[in-house]
């Protein structure tokens, strides 16, 4: 899974994105995955001026054959259950999404490790 960060530098080839997230996403033996609540988090960085990212969300994810999960009641069982140690929701759901399908997360946010998600970075 991508954290929303990782989503724009892997779209941007910045240089931000570590050779071994940038490996991992390339990789076609792996299906790449977002999470809905970080398109969302960007829709909103987008309309409040926060995020320059001038194209379609929905295209882009399509063109780069990267895959969406939705929110289920299992990722919010266990959003539900988790220590705030982390106090960005979108981040929140992204880790119970990641605990709950027992998915790796491509992130550069080391906060994530502290709730015992496996992190590519």
């Amino acid at each position: 899974m991508l954290d929303a960060h990782a989503f724009i530098w892997w779209l941007t080839a910045s240089s931000a994105l570590t050779v071994r997230a940038r490996r991992a996403v390339s990789d076609p033996g792996n299906e790449v995955l977002l999470g809905i609540g970080s398109l969302w988090e960007l829709t909103i960085k987008r309309s409040l001026g926060k995020l320059n990212f001038p194209h379609d969300l929905e295209a882009v994810v399509r063109d780069e054959g990267f895959s969406v999960i939705g929110i289920t009641f299992e990722h919010l069982r266990v959003l539900e259950s988790l220590p705030h140690l982390h106090r960005d929701p979108f981040d929140r759901l992204l880790i119970s999404q990641a605990l709950a399908d027992q998915l790796p997360i491509v992130t550069g946010d080391r906060a994530f490790a502290a709730y015992g998600a496996t992190l590519i970075w």
